[in-house]
């Protein structure tokens, strides 16, 4: 089965503007992203989709492909839904572009998820780790069944406990994301967020109101998104502690 990779890449962020052009180690964040998923699909099968010249002009000269969108998308699913309308493949992954440090091998097993799972749409999923702040509203935490279905994914911490003394281990969303054509596309002609999504600012509750169910794969990623300018650091030091940059 074809699948290509899209990295949706918005130059103005709510809350770090520029961000995909921020460099994490004299690097701009969005190429490093892409670097990662170049391992994994190829650069012929890599797309950046943007609305900004910036961005474009950026990844054009690393010799990526770009696809440009509407300055309109509501989110990066959105973004990926717009340019997958122009691109023929049977797979879909949206990579977030706020995500460094990500591992090619978690890429690869939301791939093989999807190949077992087409009916679904896929996300990875991981434990909250011990240098993460599980009440971060900069972390979705996520509900998940015996099935390993999506029951809940929140800014707050889900699941909440009734009694003070008992211990959770919280789960968090791993951005990468599988869909086919037909689920993005009845994501996008929706042209609006729906209303918990609008609350939670969280963009895969929209296909619960589509009725699409969400597959949700355990990886294990040490990764760390970069949503507030305080997350670069952190980021260069993870790489740093590897000693493996991507």
């Amino acid at each position: 089965m074809k699948t290509v990779i899209i990295i949706p890449a918005r130059y103005g962020s709510s809350r770090l503007r520029g961000k995909p052009l921020y460099k994490i180690l004299g690097r701009e964040m969005v190429l490093r992203v892409a670097d990662i998923c170049s391992k994994v699909v190829g650069i012929k099968n890599l797309y950046i989709a943007t609305d900004s010249k910036k961005i474009s002009k950026v990844a054009l000269t690393a010799g990526y492909k770009v696809v440009m969108t509407s300055s309109k998308c509501l989110t990066g699913t959105d973004r990926v839904a717009e340019a997958a309308m122009k691109i023929k493949s049977d797979i879909y992954i949206n990579v977030q572009g706020d995500e460094p440090t990500i591992n090619p091998i978690d890429i690869k097993n939301v791939i093989k998820a999807k190949v077992k799972n087409s009916k679904y749409v896929v996300c990875g999923y991981d434990k909250v780790h011990k240098f993460e702040d599980a009440s971060s509203i900069n972390l979705p935490k996520v509900v998940v069944n015996h099935k390993q279905e999506l029951i809940y994914i929140s800014r707050a911490l889900v699941p909440s406990k009734k009694k003070g003394d008992l211990k959770v281990d919280y789960l968090k969303q791993v951005c990468i994301y599988a869909f086919n054509r037909d689920q993005l596309k009845k994501f996008n002609s929706r042209k609006k967020k729906s209303e918990t999504e609008k609350i939670e600012d969280i963009e895969i509750l929209r296909f619960f109101d589509l009725d699409i169910k969400i597959k949700m794969t355990r990886l294990h990623s040490n990764s760390v998104a970069v949503d507030v300018i305080e997350d670069v650091k952190k980021v260069e030091q993870l790489l740093k502690n590897e000693k493996k940059i991507y």
